[in-house]
């Protein structure tokens, strides 16, 4: 059986691990989002390009930045979206089945 460690006497706790995954997950975070803010300079510049159009550059450059705003608070957009959604729950009326035929028969 291989270990992960080199050495034999070497413990690897499952917080190095719990760490370890925490950088990763905020290091991907970073990329996504410096690969989404190049693309949004790239669709800003392709539009100006395309249209020679200051309006259509500016539209472009609003529509990213709004996406770029989304990205950066998704965390709070989820909650906001999750406490709605659980505050306004309603109940569903009672439909008669098959149990409630049965009985007044």
């Amino acid at each position: 059986m291989h270990s992960l460690a080199a050495d034999p006497n070497t413990v690897v706790l499952a917080g190095d691990l719990l760490d370890w995954a925490t950088l990763k997950t905020n290091q991907i975070g970073t990329l996504i989002k410096g690969v989404v803010f190049v693309m949004v300079l790239a669709a800003v510049a392709t539009a100006y390009w395309k249209t020679k159009s200051w309006v259509a550059t500016l539209v472009a450059f609003l529509l990213g930045a709004l996406v770029l705003w989304g990205i950066a608070n998704l965390p709070s957009l989820q909650n906001k979206v999750g406490s709605e959604i659980e505050d306004q729950g309603l109940h569903a009326p009672r439909v008669p089945g098959a149990e409630d035929v049965q009985a007044s028969l």
